[in-house]
């Protein structure tokens, strides 16, 4: 045998000695992976740290056009007793969004594509989930924009677009554009290079360290009994979600994060306890998964309305709130949320005012 072929049987046989010593990944929620229950346009942005991950969460090979949000690096903030009370403020906030109202006459600000196809006028096109599908050179079909997303733009100086390209006789670029809106127009009055996409900051661990740090332990969150306890209790608790507050590695502690929106949280958690072992946070949520998938429904049922603008939604990994991508928030948009529940939704905008 070749000098070779014994070290890669060497490495072979560690690999598989490795893996065989790491724990098992959690089952996955298969209902919400396939979107059985939800429209194909709700989605999850990539998370930002590997150091933290929702079990539960529903991730679609879908991104948003343009350059994706930018990851944070490294572990998220450590949990202090004023980030802790933060967190529970926020879990009991209610709203209605007004400070994102647009009317007509409003100043606002968007950044993303322009389309610019011959002979009709510039539109502004959203950031939104669409597939990425791999063309041969030459062959991508001209950029479009639904008509229930996109804004027409006066005043836009094409030629300035940043990433300029055209595709079979249409222009598109990347722009922030600043101007007046009304009846779905910008007058552009100021045009600059696109606004670089907001990092995805994850919430810090609502929980403190006991004394001494969280200890490295082992976890049974795949245990088919803290499976079928999660979901006995989904419409009273959220999560979970799998924390790695000093990193990630194998001899750095892990914690699981359940969130309790309904009911007693001491006796949740005694309850909890009888069937998990292992690092456990037990905080506020204002949203438990029962909550959040009876919200993502509702909001599904309203992405067919062009005249709403709204593109997808997603639950906040720390259960606070419902986030809804979206044109533009106006009055005929806020009276179509309000019976879902304002307080429960946070709203994100791609047209947003300019005080």
């Amino acid at each position: 045998m070749k000098p070779i072929d014994e070290i890669d049987d060497l490495l072979t046989r560690a690999g598989a000695q490795w893996r065989a010593d790491e724990p098992s990944a959690p089952e996955p929620d298969l209902e919400r992976i396939t979107g059985a229950s939800r429209r194909p346009q709700r989605w999850v942005p990539v998370l930002a740290a590997a150091s933290v991950v929702a079990v539960a969460a529903v991730t679609l090979s879908l991104l948003p056009n343009g350059a994706p949000a930018t990851p944070q690096s490294g572990p998220p903030a450590p949990a202090t007793p004023e980030a802790v009370q933060s967190f529970a403020n926020r879990n009991e906030q209610t709203g209605s969004n007004d400070d994102l109202l647009v009317r007509d006459g409003s100043k606002v600000r968007v950044s993303g594509q322009v389309i610019a196809a011959p002979n009709v006028a510039p539109v502004f096109c959203p950031d939104r989930p669409i597939p990425t599908i791999g063309y041969l050179p030459g062959k991508a079909p001209a950029p479009t924009c639904p008509d229930g997303l996109k804004v027409a733009l006066t005043g836009v100086n094409v030629n300035l677009l940043t990433d300029l390209e055209t595709i079979q006789g249409v222009r598109t670029g990347r722009a922030t554009l600043t101007g007046i809106w009304t009846n779905r127009t910008i007058a552009v009055q100021q045009q600059a290079a696109p606004t670089p996409p907001p990092n995805v900051v994850t919430p810090p661990l609502p929980c403190l360290p006991p004394k001494g740090g969280w200890p490295v332990k082992p976890s049974n969150l795949d245990d088919p009994k803290v499976t079928q306890f999660l979901d006995k209790h989904r419409d009273q608790a959220f999560g979970p979600v799998i924390y790695h507050p000093y990193g990630e590695g194998r001899t750095k502690p892990v914690v699981i994060f359940v969130g309790v929106a309904h009911g007693d949280r001491a006796a949740f958690r005694k309850a909890f306890e009888a069937v998990y072992d292992g690092n456990l946070c037990v905080a506020p949520a204002q949203l438990s998964r029962g909550d959040a998938d009876q919200l993502a429904g509702k909001l599904a049922g309203l992405m067919d309305r062009d005249d709403l603008g709204i593109t997808s939604s997603h639950t906040a990994m720390d259960g606070a709130s419902e986030n809804v991508q979206l044109l533009v928030y106006t009055e005929a948009v806020k009276a179509a949320l309000t019976p879902i529940g304002l307080g429960k939704l946070r709203i994100e905008p791609a047209v947003l005012p300019v005080a």
